[in-house]
C-alpha cells in the first residue's frame, strides 16, 4: 500500500506538472497558473527581466599604459562572446547532442519535457532531462547569475522539485518573448539564446564559457574550435566532472564521439550528403583529444597576488602597483561585484620600461633578501595636466612568502611611520617664499638653537643641533642642499608651524595630513581616533616637523615633487588612463580635479631653490656623480631620528619621484646600524643620500634614456 500511494503520488504531480506546463505554454504571461505562490510569480516576473538584460560574471582585466594584460580580477573566469565569435562547430555540436528542435519551440519542448517526466516517474523521479536549451541556460544563469554561492545557487537550480521546474518553464518562456518584444526576429532569438548558454556553462576548474574553455584546454579562440574540440565540448555539459578528460580520458572520449554521431545523423558534419556525414564522423572519432596543457587547463591567474609581465608571465613586482589600482577604484566608489564580475578593462598608467628600472634599483641597493630593510619607490609623470603614476615598486616582492622577502600588503603607498626626515623643510621654505622670502636671502645657522616658541620632552626648551658643520649664515638656496637643523627650526617659527603644515597639504601630502591620524591609522568618519597629522601637529606645537617626523606616503612625497614640477599645479596621483565596460563602452572613474596648490612663480623659484641638492656640497652629490648623474633637478634627502628611515624627494621636468628605506621588520631599528653593509654601502645608520638618493638615480637615468635634456623655469625676481 505504501508502494501504491507513493506510485499515485508521482503520478498526480506528473499530471499538475503536465497540466500547468500546458497552461504555461499557451498562457506564458498569466498570473498565478493555480499552483504557484504570489511569491514565486514575483520572484519569476523579476529573474526575467534579469534573464533578458544582465550578462553573467566576466574577467575584468587590468592593463599596463600600453593595453598588455598586468593582471586579472574574477569570480568565474569568463569572457563573454558575440555569436560570430564562436564557431559553427560549437553550436552544432551543442545543438546535436542537448536541443535538436531548439530552432523549433518558444523556449520549452513540451513533448519533449512531458516524455522525460513520463521516463522519471518510471525510474521514482518527477524531474529528469527534458531541458531545452533555453531552460538549460536559465538553470544555469540562477545558479551562477543570480545567486553569488555557486554551490548553494547550483544547488537550487537543480533541485528535483515540481516548483523548480514549473518556475524553470515559465522563465524560459518569458525570456524568449521578451527578447521577440525587443525586435528581435526568431532567428535572432535563438541565436542570441544560444550563445548566452555558450558562453555561461562550467567547464571545471573555475573556467566558464566556451570562449575561455577555448583559451584553457585547447590554446585556442571559440570562433577556431574544430568539430572534435566543440564535440568534447558539448559532451561536457551534460556532466563536466564525469567527462573531464584530464581524468576521465576515456569516458570522456566516447561521450565525446556520441556527439560527433548526433551530428552525423542530423547532417551536421557535411551538406554533402549521409555517406559523407559518416565518412567524416569516422575520421573525428579516431582523433584524440589533444589538450593544451598536461596537468589541468590553464584559468587565468587571478588577482594581484598573480599579476603577470608583458609576457602574460608571473612577475611579482607588479603586484603593488596592481593593488593601488585595485584601492583607488574602491575609493572612488568602485564595488567588489564590478570589479570581479563586472568584465570590466581597466587601462592604467603604468610603464613597464619605469617599474623593470626602478625595481632593479631598489633591489641592488638593498637586496631582496635583506631582513628589516624596504626601499621603495613611486615615479610620477608631471605637467601633463594631471599626475599619472608610472611606478611603484620596493625592494621586496608582491607576495606571501616572508622567507623570500615578499610582502603582500600597500609597502610603496602606505604610511611610513618614521616619516620622511629633512626633506619636509621643503615645506618650510616654501611657506617662507610665500611670506615675501627670497631663495637668496642669507638666513642665521648656528651649530645649536634652543627654541623660545617650542617644548621638548616634558617642558623643557626645545634645543635642536646640525649633524654637521656649516658656515654662520647661508642663503635659503644652500641651506636646502646642505640641510642645516637649525636653520630651518628658525625658519618655521617665523613663517608659523600652522602655515608650514598647511604647505605640506597645498603640495601634496593630502593624506598623510588629513587623513589620517599620527599612528599613521585612517582616520574613522567620527574622527574618534583623530586627530588628523596636521590637527596634531598644530595642536601639540610640533616644532620637530620640519625634521619630517610625522608618518608620511612614499607616493605623495613623489606627487610633491610632480607638484613643484608642474609650476604648482596639484593633481591626484593616478593610475588610471581609463576604464570601459564589457561592451567598451566609457566607465567614469571619480577623482579629484587638479588645483592650484601655489603661485607658477613661486613653485619655479622653489624649483631653482631645490637645484643644488646634487651639486658639490649637497647631501646626494656623491649618489648623483657615482650615477654620472647630469640632468637638471630639484631634489632634497631626508634623515629621521635614529635612521630608521631616510629618503630621496627629486624631480626633473619629466618625471619626479620619490625614495624611502626604512625598517619594515616586527621590531623596527635603525637602518643598517653599527657600520652594516646595506647594498652596495656600509654605513653605519643610513642617511638619504646613502641608498634613498643612489636608488632614485640609478632609476631615474634609465627611466629618462632617449629624453632630451629639460630644464626648469629660472627664478621669478622677487624670489631672488
Amino acid at each position: 500500500m505504501r508502494a501504491l500511494r507513493a506510485a499515485l503520488g508521482k503520478l498526480l504531480t506528473l499530471s499538475m506538472v503536465a497540466g500547468v506546463l500546458s497552461a504555461a505554454l499557451f498562457f506564458p504571461v498569466a498570473g498565478g497558473l493555480g499552483l504557484l505562490s504570489n511569491q514565486v510569480v514575483a520572484a519569476v516576473g523579476q529573474t526575467s527581466v534579469e534573464l533578458a538584460n544582465v550578462d553573467p560574471p566576466a574577467v575584468t582585466t587590468i592593463q599596463d599604459k600600453d593595453g598588455k594584460p598586468l593582471a586579472y580580477l574574477w569570480e568565474q573566469d569568463r569572457v563573454n562572446l558575440r555569436p560570430d565569435q564562436i564557431s559553427d562547430a560549437m553550436k552544432a555540436a551543442i545543438l546535436a547532442i542537448e536541443d535538436r528542435r531548439f530552432y523549433d519551440h518558444n523556449g520549452v519542448d513540451f513533448q519533449g519535457t512531458v516524455g522525460a517526466g513520463l521516463k522519471g516517474l518510471i525510474k521514482g523521479s518527477i524531474a529528469g532531462g527534458g531541458s531545452t536549451l533555453t531552460q538549460q541556460y536559465v538553470k544555469n544563469f540562477l545558479a551562477f547569475v543570480v545567486s553569488k554561492d555557486v554551490k548553494e545557487g547550483y544547488r537550487k537550480a537543480t533541485e528535483q522539485s515540481a516548483s523548480r521546474k514549473i518556475k524553470e518553464v515559465r522563465l524560459a518562456l518569458d525570456l524568449e518573448r521578451r527578447l521577440a518584444e525587443s525586435g528581435m526576429s526568431h532567428k535572432q532569438v535563438k541565436e542570441e539564446i544560444l550563445t548566452r548558454y555558450l558562453n555561461i556553462v562550467p567547464f571545471l576548474y573555475d573556467i566558464y564559457g566556451v570562449g575561455e574553455a577555448a583559451r584553457a584546454y585547447f590554446d585556442t579562440t571559440a570562433d577556431k574550435l574544430t568539430v572534435p574540440q566543440a564535440a568534447l565540448f558539448a559532451a561536457m555539459v551534460n556532466n563536466p566532472q564525469l567527462y573531464n578528460p584530464y581524468a576521465n580520458y576515456e569516458k570522456a572520449k566516447r561521450r565525446r564521439n556520441i556527439v560527433i554521431n548526433q551530428m552525423a545523423e542530423q547532417g551536421m558534419l557535411s551538406p554533402n550528403g549521409p555517406e559523407e556525414n559518416k565518412r567524416l564522423a569516422e575520421e573525428y572519432r579516431n582523433t584524440e583529444i589533444e589538450l593544451a596543457y598536461k596537468a589541468r587547463p590553464a584559468a587565468r591567474p587571478r588577482g594581484c597576488l598573480n599579476a603577470v609581465d608583458a609576457e602574460g608571465k608571473p612577475d611579482h613586482t607588479y603586484g603593488f602597483f596592481c593593488e593601488y589600482v585595485v584601492d583607488y577604484l574602491k575609493k572612488a566608489g568602485f564595488t567588489d561585484e564590478q570589479l570581479n564580475r563586472g568584465g570590466l578593462t581597466i587601462r592604467t598608467t603604468m610603464d613597464r620600461k619605469a617599474m623593470e628600472a626602478a625595481k632593479e634599483a631598489a633591489t641592488n641597493k638593498i637586496p631582496q633578501t635583506r631582513p628589516g630593510v624596504a626601499n621603495v619607490m613611486s615615479v610620477i609623470e608631471p605637467g601633463t595636466g594631471r599626475h599619472p603614476v608610472r611606478a611603484l615598486v620596493a625592494n621586496r616582492d608582491y607576495g606571501l612568502d616572508k622567507q623570500k622577502g615578499e610582502r603582500a600588503f600597500d609597502l610603496p603607498t602606505q604610511y611610513v611611520g618614521f616619516g620622511a626626515g629633512s626633506i619636509f623643510k621643503v615645506f618650510v621654505a616654501a611657506a617662507y617664499l610665500q611670506q615675501g622670502g627670497r631663495i637668496s636671502d642669507r638666513i642665521p645657522v648656528g651649530e645649536t638653537y634652543t627654541s623660545r616658541v617650542y617644548k621638548g620632552n616634558g617642558n623643557a626648551p626645545y634645543t635642536v643641533k646640525n649633524a654637521g658643520t656649516y658656515p654662520a649664515q647661508m642663503t635659503v638656496q644652500d641651506a636646502l642642499a646642505q640641510s642645516p637643523n637649525t636653520a630651518f627650526v628658525r625658519m618655521q617659527e617665523k613663517v608659523g608651524l600652522e602655515k608650514a603644515a598647511e604647505m605640506a597639504y597645498k603640495l601634496g601630502l593630502r593624506e598623510s595630513m588629513r587623513g589620517i591620524n599620527m599612528q599613521g591609522k585612517p582616520l574613522k568618519p567620527d574622527g574618534s581616533n583623530g586627530p588628523s597629522v596636521l590637527d596634531a601637529v598644530v595642536r601639540g606645537n610640533l616644532g620637530t616637523f620640519t625634521l619630517g617626523v610625522t608618518p608620511v606616503s612614499p607616493l605623495e612625497l613623489s606627487n610633491v615633487a610632480a607638484t613643484i614640477a608642474s609650476g604648482g599645479m596639484w593633481c591626484p596621483p593616478t593610475p588610471i588612463e581609463q576604464v570601459t565596460d564589457r561592451d567598451g563602452k566609457p566607465v567614469p572613474v571619480k577623482e579629484a580635479s587638479c588645483e592650484r596648490a601655489v603661485d607658477e612663480d613661486l613653485a619655479n623659484s622653489l624649483a631653482q631653490g631645490l637645484s643644488k641638492d646634487d651639486k658639490p656640497g649637497g647631501t646626494s652629490a656623491t649618489a648623483a656623480g657615482a650615477a654620472g648623474w647630469t640632468r637638471e633637478i630639484l631634489g632634497k634627502t631626508g634623515t629621521t631620528e635614529e635612521y630608521k628611515s631616510s629618503g630621496f624627494l627629486a624631480a626633473t621636468p619629466q618625471y619626479a619621484g620619490a625614495v624611502l628605506v626604512f625598517s619594515d621588520s616586527d621590531r623596527p631599528e635603525t637602518v643598517c646600524k653599527n657600520g652594516r653593509t646595506c647594498g652596495t654601502s656600509t654605513v653605519n645608520g643610513a642617511f638619504g643620500g646613502d641608498l634613498a638618493a643612489p636608488t632614485w638615480f640609478e632609476a631615474m637615468k634609465k627611466i629618462h634614456e632617449g629624453l632630451r635634456e629639460k630644464t626648469f623655469p629660472p627664478a621669478a625676481p622677487r624670489y631672488r
